[in-house]
C-alpha cells in the first residue's frame, strides 16, 4: 500500500504502507554538540555493510577526504572550520581554570570547528520511495526507507527526487544506493553500526517520538549554558518532508553544515498537477469533439 499523502504531518509511516503491529518508528538524533569528527560513524558503517572505499586521500577540503554523502558513503562526517563569531562562541563543556587562555576568545580572532555526522534523512514522506517504478525502494515496519539493489534498475528517478541529495547511483552498475540504517542489524534487535561505534554518543538512535523528546531537552539545556545559536533540524511533523527520521542539533545555519534551509519533498505537487493534467485532457478532449461535431451541425442546418 503506497501512502496516502505526499506532504504534511503522517503520524504512522509504517502503518500507511501495510506494516501491521509493527514496532514504533525509528530513527537518529544527532547532537552536532558533542561530536569531535573522529569518523568511527563512517568507518563503522563501511565495515557493517562492506562498502568499497571511496577516498583514501585528502581533499583538500579540510580533513575531509569523502566530500558528501553517496553511494559508497552512507555516513558523513563534515569539518566546517570558521571564524569564531562575537559574543558566545564555545560550548560550556570544560571550564578554563584560573589564568588559563581561552582558546575560542571572543574577540573574533579564533577558529572553532562545526562537526556533522550526516546520513540519509529516512523522510516521513520519501520522494525517492514514491518516483522509484521498480519497488526497489519500500518502507519498513521501522518506517526507515531501503533500496532492495537486486531489484533497482538503475533509472536513477531517485536521485533527482531526494531534497537532500543523498542517494546516488554508483558508477560501476548505475544501481543506487544509501543509508539502510541498518535494517539487518534492527531486525535482530540490535542497533545501527555507527550509533554503536560513537564514542560520545553524537548519534542517538531510538524511537523516533523518545528522541524527539530528548532532543528539546538537550537545546533546552544549551540555551540555559549560553549557546543560544543551538537548533534542531528536521524534527519537525510540519516541515516540507513531514519530519525527517533522522534529525540534528545543529550549532549554526542549515546552510553552513551543506543542508537545504527549507527542504521539501518533490512529489508534493503530484495530485495538483494531475488535477490540471486532467482538466488539460478533458479540453483537448472536448475542443477534438467540437471540431468535428460543429461542421456536421453546419452542414446539416444548410441543408434544412
Amino acid at each position: 500500500m503506497r501512502s496516502r499523502f505526499f506532504s504534511g504531518p503522517e503520524p504512522d509511516p509504517a502503518g500507511d504502507a501495510g506494516h501491521e503491529d509493527h514496532p514504533p518508528r525509528a530513527g537518529f538524533f544527532t547532537d552536532t554538540s558533542v561530536c569531535i569528527g573522529c569518523k568511527a560513524c563512517e568507518v563503522a558503517c563501511k565495515e557493517w555493510n562492506a562498502l568499497p572505499e571511496d577516498g583514501l586521500s585528502l581533499t583538500g577540503m579540510s580533513y575531509d577526504n569523502t566530500v558528501g554523502l553517496g553511494a559508497s558513503t552512507w555516513r558523513h562526517v563534515a569539518f566546517v572550520e570558521q571564524p569564531v563569531p562575537e559574543g558566545r562562541t564555545s560550548l560550556p563543556l570544560v571550564e578554563p581554570g584560573p589564568g588559563t587562555p581561552d582558546p575560542d576568545a571572543a574577540d573574533g580572532t579564533g577558529m572553532r570547528w562545526l562537526m556533522s555526522s550526516d546520513v540519509c534523512k529516512h523522510c516521513t514522506h520519501a520522494a525517492c520511495l514514491d518516483v522509484c517504478p521498480t519497488g526497489s525502494l519500500f518502507r519498513t515496519e521501522f518506517g526507515t526507507v531501503v533500496v532492495q539493489e537486486d531489484i533497482c534498475n538503475g533509472c536513477g528517478y531517485c536521485v533527482p527526487a531526494c531534497p537532500y541529495g543523498v542517494i546516488e547511483q554508483r558508477p560501476s552498475d548505475g544501481r543506487a544506493f544509501k543509508c539502510t540504517m541498518c535494517y539487518d542489524r534492527l531486525g535482530a534487535g540490535q542497533e545501527p553500526a555507527c550509533a554503536k561505534a560513537c564514542p560520545t554518543e553524537s548519534i542517538q538512535f531510538g524511537p523516533l517520538d523518545e528522541l524527539r523528546e530528548r532532543a528539546a531537552l538537550r537545546v533546552d539545556q544549551l540555551h540555559t549554558a549560553g549557546v543560544t545559536e543551538a537548533r534542531l533540524y528536521g524534527h519537525d511533523p510540519d516541515d516540507g518532508v513531514g519530519g525527517d527520521g533522522a534529525f540534528f542539533l545543529l550549532l549554526d545555519e542549515p546552510e553552513v553544515y551543506g543542508l537545504p534551509p527549507e527542504p521539501v519533498v518533490t512529489t508534493r505537487d503530484l495530485p495538483a498537477m494531475w488535477a490540471h493534467a486532467g482538466i488539460a485532457a478533458l479540453s483537448l478532449a472536448t475542443g477534438a469533439a467540437l471540431s468535428f461535431a460543429l461542421p456536421a451541425l453546419t452542414r446539416r442546418s444548410g441543408r434544412t
